[in-house]
């Protein structure tokens, strides 16, 4: 198993190609393309280099896996199946959950029903790409939809659960996101190999760092900043909804979530359009 990471500076996100030497079988996990939101304008040159790298390597893409619905970048699964047609897009069944949360709050007129992906993961599921075992694991609590996939037994891809030892955790102040949640999926994977890598969805470099791809699972369970191994419920649950209750929506957030739940369809529209609402305030 190889594992290649692509950082996307303006939103701190880290996408993952992860491939079988043996038989050029792999998967691409929280791909990104560029967006500008003054100019309301989407670019491709991230996306693009992702593509490079696969026909480089000669790779037969098989699954676009995505964490969650993401709400800081829009995912680049749209714009790379245009490219791969025979790719499979994949995120957790819950995915129905966030549409029906979003879709009053954008008053959009789309299904429901997560119909948007070619396959809806269960917790647990078991996907095989070559030589590589790929355990879908639910993991809520920053979304209600949320999966960390393991790979091999030797990585794990958290999304927004854990970012690295020096950071800690995603938030979870979103519609439906949940502390407690979060709390019991980290345990989830705490119960892994410790041997195993954690991949983070993102990495938001603390004191200037470069950027880091990964950290062991001891590495967490010994010293994450937010959540060690001997960090009881109380508090951490008192600890995340402390902070998120002073965290500032993030940039992209309109945009993102309205794209991303729904596939990242606007792409094929003949006139692409988001909705944004507008929250009124009067002293």
């Amino acid at each position: 198993m190889e594992i290649k990471h692509y950082f996307h500076p303006s939103t701190f996100t880290l996408t993952y190609l992860v491939y079988d030497k043996n038989s050029k079988d792999a998967v691409l996990i929280d791909s990104v393309i560029d967006y500008d939101p003054k100019a309301s304008l989407i670019q491709f040159t991230s996306a693009d280099l992702m593509i490079r790298d696969i026909e480089e390597l000669g790779l037969n893409l098989v699954y676009l896996l995505e964490t969650h619905a993401h709400a800081d970048h829009l995912s680049g699964i749209g714009y790379l199946k245009e490219h791969f047609p025979n790719v499979k897009t994949a995120i957790s069944h819950k995915i129905k959950d966030v549409q029906n949360v979003f879709s009053d709050v954008f008053k959009l007129d789309k299904a429901n029903d997560g119909s948007q992906f070619d396959l809806l993961l269960e917790d647990n599921q078991v996907l095989k790409v070559g030589d590589m075992s790929i355990t879908a694991i639910a993991t809520p609590g920053h979304t209600p939809a949320c999966m960390t996939f393991v790979i091999n037994d030797k990585a794990a891809f958290t999304g927004d659960l854990l970012f690295n030892p020096d950071y800690g955790t995603g938030r979870c102040d979103f519609p439906a996101g949940s502390s407690n949640d979060m709390y019991e999926s980290i345990q989830k994977v705490y119960a892994l190999n410790e041997d195993i890598e954690i991949y983070p969805g993102h990495d938001y470099m603390p004191g200037g760092r470069i950027v880091q791809a990964h950290a062991s699972l001891k590495e967490h369970k010994d010293a994450n900043v937010q959540i060690t191994s001997s960090t009881s419920k109380e508090e951490f649950t008192s600890f995340r909804d402390k902070r998120d209750a002073g965290l500032a929506a993030p940039n992209l957030l309109l945009q993102s979530v309205q794209f991303n739940a729904w596939g990242a369809q606007e792409l094929n529209a003949k006139a692409p359009m988001l909705n944004i609402p507008l929250r009124i305030k009067r002293d």
